[in-house]
């Protein structure tokens, strides 16, 4: 019975947890891209940070729209990766 009833509370806890869980999406601006390469650096190195769903880089706009899981990572983490990679990056504008 005990361990029906701590099966039953595990699950309502992870159910909950994931309740809390939001898929966000930020662009950030990539002010340094210079070339044609620029952007694909700029992608793999974003799709590295764990909770990362999916990519968008624009050379043109020197931008990168990046869809993410805020359970598993956060905007710095991506603001860190870019920089990793030798491209700084800002908040475009706020997760939507």
């Amino acid at each position: 019975m005990l361990k029906k009833f701590t099966l039953a509370v595990m699950l309502a806890f992870g159910l909950a947890a994931s309740a809390f869980a939001a898929v966000r999406t930020v662009t950030l601006s990539v002010p340094g891209m210079y070339c044609a390469v620029c952007p694909i650096t700029v992608k793999k190195a974003l799709q590295k940070v764990p909770g990362v769903s999916q990519v968008e880089v624009s050379f043109e706009k020197k931008e990168a729209v990046v869809t993410f899981d805020d359970t598993k990572t956060s905007v710095k983490a991506l603001e860190d990766a870019t920089f990793e990679a030798g491209y700084e990056s800002k908040v475009k504008d706020g997760p939507r």
